[in-house]
């Protein structure tokens, strides 16, 4: 079996254990992978976790990770926005046509997602890193008037 072959199952395997069940840390992971045979060290999982797109989100007052394609849920609609940025958003700035939103460390993926699937006019896209994101607006006075709104949601 190549190396990719190992790869391509392990990260299949975190994934499934990922939909299955609640796993809140990268310990409980590897417990679930040890369980299927994987051996990893936790750089492995930290990195595969990034690679599958995994975030840290608050479902019933616990923090568990979920999948890009399971964030739909939580992010569908305005007042879950609000929810997102409440839990979540730090500080928002202003800069000409871009805001710089502020949230925990791991988290900033989890806003931007909120964000785009908002489907906003006057947002353009956003970039996200650790826990800083940038969302382009349209204008000047989009970023202006949008930074005043998501600010009062928090």
């Amino acid at each position: 079996m190549r190396m990719t072959d190992t790869r391509d199952q392990r990260l299949r395997a975190i994934a499934d254990l990922i939909r299955v069940r609640p796993i809140s840390s990268q310990d409980e992971l590897a417990e679930g992978l040890s369980a299927q045979g994987f051996t990893v060290t936790q750089a492995t999982i930290s990195r595969d976790l990034v690679e599958l797109g995994a975030v840290k989100v608050r479902r019933e007052g616990t923090l568990a990770y979920a999948l890009p394609d399971q964030l739909g849920s939580v992010a569908a609609v305005p007042p879950q926005l609000a929810t997102v940025f409440r839990d979540w958003v730090r500080s928002v700035d202003v800069a000409g046509n871009l805001a710089v939103l502020k949230t925990p460390p791991g988290s900033a993926h989890l806003v931007g997602f909120a964000l785009d699937q908002s489907a906003r006019p006057e947002i353009v896209g956003t970039i996200c890193g650790d826990d800083t994101i940038f969302v382009a607006f349209r204008t000047n006075a989009d970023a202006r008037a949008m930074t005043a709104e998501l600010s009062a949601l928090r």
